[in-house]
């Protein structure tokens, strides 16, 4: 069988050292890939005068597979998200965002297990119709629903369901306001969850959705929604169970799939060893369960549970005194 060859972008700020991180434990959970490291970001933007150069785009076409650190987008210069770039030009039409709660991190509950999976390329994110008038003073957006697309992500989140043993989908929508795109995007969740019998099937409006996930997050499986809301509630979410940095997050599209780190750069710690590269390890799991190697992830998510709970050469983030490569090597002797 061939090897896998994935493409590895280590991005901003802290991302080089947390992507290191991931790919040595990678290793000593004996992963054999083989990896092309390119640039996108700042890093690419100083090289190449191009945020996402060509050369990227191909090699993450060619490879399907990627693992990135977090990008830096120069803010109010006229650039266009890279992330966003990126879902749009390989359809990855589903973000997939996992939160697990671990013994040991600074979290305000203990039983957290919750994934959000966001619709992500339509709605208040597909970029269309901005207009901002002459004199400034007024500004309108375009949010875009297809029955295709509410389709696609539903069912995604249906199969993820049934795949993962899980009981519960929730639909979260503001159909009673936004009566034509949230109305669609529930009209086709009701029809697909029709088609699931065996898994318990709930719709919520966002505000009561933010209220129940702070109060009673334990009602909560699997919810899908789409793309605004989606980003919100799974960063709240990741504030459940200890931040951005608990938190990985996976695109995915019918042909290409990128795992990531969720949180930013954090420029003001880089080089300093002192990031905590959970979410990219995090998310390196989830790329072993794409991969189907679920054994192999589960190997390293117990070994970084465990650093976490004993508080064996933890971040500071954690509670610990340590720093990126001490965390690495505590997770990489659990192996």
């Amino acid at each position: 069988m061939a090897k896998q060859t994935i493409t590895v972008i280590k991005g901003d700020g802290i991302g080089p050292s947390i992507i290191d991180s991931a790919l040595e434990i990678l290793k000593a959970a004996g992963c054999d890939f083989d990896y092309e490291f390119v640039d996108a970001g700042l890093a690419a933007l100083e090289k190449t005068g191009e945020l996402l150069p060509q050369d990227t785009v191909d090699t993450i076409a060619r490879n399907k597979i990627t693992l990135k650190g977090p990008l830096t987008t120069p803010v109010g210069e006229g650039f266009t998200s890279i992330n966003v770039t990126l879902r749009k030009q390989f359809g990855l039409y589903a973000n997939v965002r996992p939160v697990k709660s671990f013994v040991g991190t600074k979290a305000r509950y203990d039983d957290i297990d919750i994934i959000t999976i966001r619709e992500n390329t339509q709605g208040m994110y597909s970029g269309a119709g901005q207009i901002v008038s002459e004199d400034g003073n007024e500004a309108e957006a375009k949010s875009i629903i297809t029955r295709e697309g509410a389709e696609k992500i539903v069912t995604f989140a249906y199969e993820l369901a049934v795949r993962e043993g899980r009981k519960k989908v929730t639909a979260v929508h503001k159909a009673n306001i936004l009566k034509s795109t949230s109305g669609l995007f529930l009209k086709v969740a009701r029809e697909v969850a029709e088609r699931y019998p065996q898994i318990e099937s709930n719709e919520m409006i966002v505000d009561a959705t933010c209220m129940k996930l702070v109060m009673t997050p334990e009602e909560f499986d699997v919810i899908v929604t789409t793309n605004l809301f989606g980003d919100i509630l799974s960063d709240l979410c990741a504030g459940l169970v200890g931040g951005l940095g608990m938190a990985p997050g996976a695109n995915i599209g019918e042909d290409a799939a990128i795992f990531e780190a969720v949180h930013g750069s954090a420029p003001d710690i880089a080089g300093k060893n002192l990031a905590n590269p959970t979410s990219v390890i995090l998310a390196s799991i989830q790329m072993l369960e794409h991969l189907d190697m679920g054994d192999t992830a589960e190997r390293i998510r117990s070994a970084v549970a465990d650093v976490i709970k004993s508080g064996d050469r933890t971040t500071r983030d954690l509670g610990g005194s340590h720093g990126t490569t001490d965390f690495t090597q505590s997770v990489i002797d659990r192996l």
